[in-house]
């Protein structure tokens, strides 16, 4: 793994206030033009930076800077890590355990269905799936086609809520904005509405005959007398 210099702009800083190394020097070993290392020690640039010091971070060793302090034009290196970390290998389809293989098809279906801007290689990342298999659930060609059920890979434990939104977000990066037409119905523009004519119908409300409901009110009194007559016999 390549060494690079921890927070070059800082150790700038601690080795303009704390050595004799000359500008080019410094430039050199952080990654700056000497301008800019010239301006550190003009009080012009970094003045809010915190100076760094590259022998306690063990990226530089004290006869190093010595060195390079009688010579001018000696170059610094920097000093062989303690700790090698290791190159971090690429990153393949995402592994899936044995106990929810079988959900990979059916969260695949899910992703097809309601993210169609999804690439194969993404859903790939995603579920732990190969292309062909995409493929033939998008085409319907699969062999459990008829069984399958969309189910989100997020519940299924396939992946993350994170991965996920992450994906969406990067297949969305330039596409066009969807037309009304793909939207289907949408909200009427101003212009659209404000000729329209919003009187409702009513119904018209039947009038009340109120003889009618006396007359009404009377039979039923005389029924229930009726009844009270025929109670006493």
């Amino acid at each position: 793994m390549a060494q690079t210099l921890l927070m070059p702009k800082a150790t700038a800083v601690w080795l303009v206030d704390n050595t004799a190394l000359s500008f080019d020097q410094i430039a050199q070993f952080c990654k700056l033009h000497p301008l800019e290392v010239k301006a550190i020690a003009d009080g012009e640039a970094a003045q809010g930076i915190k100076g760094l010091d590259p022998i306690s971070t063990g990226q530089l060793s004290r006869d190093e800077i010595a060195r390079a302090e009688k010579d001018p034009n000696h170059k610094l290196k920097l000093s062989d890590p303690k700790v090698r970390v290791p190159d971090s290998k690429r990153r393949g389809p995402r592994y899936t355990p044995v106990s929810k293989r079988q959900d990979r098809p059916n969260a695949i279906l899910w992703l097809v269905r309601n993210h169609p801007e999804l690439k194969d290689a993404q859903i790939s990342r995603l579920v732990g799936t190969t292309k062909s298999t995409i493929e033939q659930i998008r085409d319907r060609t699969h062999w459990n086609s008829a069984n399958l059920t969309p189910m989100d890979p997020v519940t299924l434990g396939l992946c993350s809520q994170i991965d996920l939104d992450m994906e969406v977000e990067k297949a969305s990066r330039g596409r066009p904005l969807p037309t009304a037409a793909e939207l289907g119905a949408t909200l009427q523009s101003a212009t659209e509405t404000e000729n329209l004519d919003f009187s409702y119908q009513r119904e018209e409300e039947k009038e009340i005959d109120a003889n009618a409901v006396f007359a009404k009110l009377q039979s039923l009194k005389s029924d229930r007398r009726n009844d009270d007559d025929d109670d006493q016999y």
